[in-house]
């Protein structure tokens, strides 16, 4: 899966990596992204790739309520395609999460050790998403759900896609999120069939980072230090 990710990524990076239209935001670095918050997204548009912000824990259109997003951080990729939950999402809404490292957690007797995995070069990449638009009915917002919307408000939401692991990623953990190869991106974004499994490992680094990740509030420089574990 795909719990946490990072994001530290100026306008002008993501411009370039993306070749966005539009105008610049500013944009915060993010060491520890978690779901539930505003993220940036890229999507097509008529003339072009625009930088949007979605709320990560995808809303299918025909939910009762915001809750289900909790459970839809990720979708498989081998099944994304027939899952009631992702299929119009899969054939209409696609979009890159644009990032520069995930964590996956290995357990380590009774304690989870994260760790921070990348591209060898450093380079930023993006992953395969997809994103839905839901709107709230009428009414007071049901209990449990996550956003709260004014009634009828518009609430959009993205997922993830996630394949087995490489080489790399299995010693923690048996999948990984979808990291697009830039000759990838534009036909994802244009919905064409193209593969979605795991990213090379000998393409990619890792080293495990402190515990102050599993608590979303910290996001923070700290976050992504490599540590020494006993």
């Amino acid at each position: 899966m795909c719990g946490r990710f990072t994001q530290r990524l100026s306008w002008a990076e993501l411009h370039e990596l993306m070749d966005l239209i539009g105008a610049p935001l500013n944009l915060q670095p993010r060491y520890n992204v978690a779901p539930g918050q505003d993220v940036a997204i890229v999507r097509a548009a008529d003339a072009g790739r625009r930088l949007s912000m979605l709320r990560w824990g995808l809303v299918p259109a025909w939910a009762r309520d915001t809750a289900i997003g909790n459970r839809l951080i990720n979708a498989r990729s081998e099944t994304v395609a027939e899952k009631p939950a992702f299929r119009a999402a899969y054939r209409r809404r696609r979009c890159l999460v644009p990032a520069d490292g995930f964590y996956e957690w290995q357990r380590r007797g009774g304690t989870r050790q994260p760790w921070l995995f990348s591209l060898r070069d450093g380079s930023p990449f993006a992953f395969a998403g997809l994103w839905e638009r839901w709107t709230a009915p009428e009414g007071p917002a049901p209990a449990g759900s996550l956003f709260g919307p004014e009634p009828g408000g518009p609430v959009e939401t993205f997922t993830i896609l996630t394949t087995a692991a490489n080489a790399t990623v299995a010693a923690v953990h048996a999948r990984m999120p979808v990291i697009l190869p830039p000759d990838a991106r534009v036909p994802w974004l244009a919905g064409e069939d193209i593969p979605l499994g795991p990213y090379p490992a000998d393409e990619m680094r890792a080293h495990p980072v402190s515990t102050l990740v599993n608590k979303a509030d910290n996001d923070d420089p700290r976050c992504v230090e490599p540590i020494f574990p006993c």
